[in-house]
């Protein structure tokens, strides 16, 4: 019969825990040797592959910064020279354009009309002074004129009746009133013979009327297709099509953004360094590359509300620029000035703090920076690193601390 639970030796409980406990011990042993979790390792511990670079110092040259604006480098209103009804337009905005590219046209049947008819005023005009009507040659010698031989001839017999009624008047044969009367018609056949030629050096003038006329009507119905009077980006469509213009209407307006105009106001105090030919670094907020330009232009004074000098500089633009930005400039005083830089990936900017990350004794090392001015490949450091050291290029999340090997570019 089963004793009370109450009612158990000690001694019986110490027997029972004295046998199973070096069964359970026995149970807890690996049978995998130490060494061997050791072999599997932690990744954290194991030593990260880096890049790294040494901080140079390079020559980035003296400057004064100024900010500007992006102006285009040339603003145009493209419009019509002649009045009519719009019959196409082949541009909207933004499109970008060539020079001597087709941009509109206006309906062009009633210029048309104006070349036949003035085709055919010239040829009448042609037809008068003795030339076929469909000839380009307008030469012509009054002499040989019809009207002008006409009035030639008659001028030549006048004159023949004078001289023999001069002859018969000396010889006493004919009266002397008779050569008056021959005298008088020989200055007669005098005058319409100068009216003769006049007449002919008149239609000479209307032919020539004529044909400038013609290339007038010719030149309007050419002057009815718009073309593009540079390469461009279209920046606003003024018209439509079905709308009648006038002659000067605007049809576009066309800027050039490639080069683009930096305008820029530098200080009296540093105008003196400003000389044409420098080189730029232009900077846009939001954008991580610099653009490169040349000064070009110089005002000639200083402006005396706010003792500025107005400096212009022609700016390369891959399409990402855009006229009317505003920019930061540094104009380069100085091409030999020289600074410590790194690479811009080099640059750890946490909490609004920036940083490089070094290696000490084969670990990481986080060294805040001060930073300076910036290049499309390298920021200047003022301060925390010195020329020489190594610093982490693309470090990501590696901490201070961390077990580094370095692998120098």
């Amino acid at each position: 019969m089963a004793l009370p639970r109450s009612r158990i030796p000690v001694k019986f409980f110490l027997f029972c825990l004295a046998v199973l406990l070096p069964i359970g011990t026995s149970a807890c042993k690996s049978d995998y040797p130490a060494s061997g979790k050791a072999a599997t390792g932690d990744p954290k511990s194991q030593p990260r592959q880096v890049k790294t670079v040494k901080v140079a110092e390079v020559p980035i040259g003296e400057t004064v910064v100024a900010n500007g604006n992006l102006a285009a480098y040339d603003h145009t209103t493209v419009s019509m020279k002649v009045p009519g009804r719009l019959q196409t337009i082949l541009v909207d905005i933004g499109s970008v354009v060539h020079k001597g590219q087709v941009i509109a046209q206006l309906e062009q049947q009633d210029y048309k009309l104006r070349v036949q008819q003035a085709e055919a005023a010239l040829a009448q005009a042609r037809a008068r002074l003795g030339l076929s009507p469909d000839g380009a040659d307008d030469r012509v010698s009054a002499e040989e004129t019809g009207t002008v031989r006409q009035a030639k001839a008659q001028l030549d017999d006048a004159k023949l009746k004078r001289d023999r009624a001069a002859k018969l008047v000396q010889q006493g044969i004919t009266p002397r009133a008779e050569y008056d009367t021959v005298d008088s018609d020989y200055k007669v056949a005098q005058s319409r013979f100068q009216d003769a030629l006049e007449e002919i050096r008149n239609r000479q003038g209307l032919l020539a009327q004529r044909r400038s006329e013609l290339a007038l009507a010719k030149q309007q119905l050419a002057d009815t297709i718009v073309y593009a009077p540079m390469e461009g980006v279209v920046q606003e469509k003024k018209t439509s099509v079905g709308e009648y213009l006038a002659a000067g209407a605007p049809v576009i307006d066309l800027v050039r953004i490639d080069p683009l105009r930096l305008q820029v106001n530098v200080p009296e105090r540093e105008a003196h360094n400003i000389r044409s030919g420098q080189s730029v670094r232009v900077t846009v907020e939001g954008d991580p590359d610099s653009y490169l330009g040349y000064i070009k232009r110089l005002s000639p004074t200083i402006t005396e509300q706010n003792r500025m000098l107005s400096v212009e500089a022609d700016v390369r633009n891959n399409g990402r620029l855009r006229p009317g930005a505003f920019v930061k400039a540094e104009i380069v005083t100085n091409q030999t000035a020289t600074a410590v830089t790194v690479p811009p990936n080099a640059i750890v900017t946490f909490a609004g703090i920036d940083k490089v990350i070094i290696i000490e004794g084969g670990k990481a090392l986080e060294k805040p920076v001060t930073l300076g001015r910036r290049g499309s490949d390298w920021v200047e450091i003022k301060a925390g690193v010195n020329v020489g050291q190594s610093v982490v290029i693309d470090p990501g999340n590696l901490q201070s601390g961390q077990a580094v090997t370095a692998e120098s570019q």
